[in-house]
């Protein structure tokens, strides 16, 4: 029961996030990246390091939505920043959105998303 309550909440939450993705999708992203790294692999490692409590505090939140195109999205609560990612050759092609690009919390999950390339 716990388990239903919790993924009906992030389900919710996504939900609530999507049209703010969407609104940022139809500009450029923040910053291009690339990796010769799984898609999968990399979306793990930047939601563990964007979960990271010590550099984002009690809102240290990151979830991770696979479409049906097979694009992956690591998010945060409220869609502040997002990266997404997809297969590309034998790596990953990220494009990294944040609402506000020049503050300390976006600059530093960027700079976390740089780690696992």
């Amino acid at each position: 029961m716990r388990m239903l309550i919790g993924a009906l909440g992030v389900a919710l939450l996504a939900g609530c996030v999507s049209p703010a993705m969407n609104e940022a999708r139809n500009q450029e992203p923040t910053r291009v990246l690339s990796s010769d790294k799984e898609t999968a692999k990399v979306a793990e490692c930047i939601k563990y390091t964007w979960q990271d409590e010590g550099a984002f505090g009690v809102d240290a939140s990151a979830y991770i939505d696979n479409d049906k195109s097979g694009r992956l999205t690591v998010y945060t609560r409220g869609a502040e920043s997002f990266v997404d990612l997809r297969p590309q050759g034998t790596g990953t092609a990220l494009s990294y959105y944040a609402k506000q690009p020049n503050d300390s919390a976006a600059l530093r999950r960027l700079a976390m998303v740089a780690t696992c390339l």
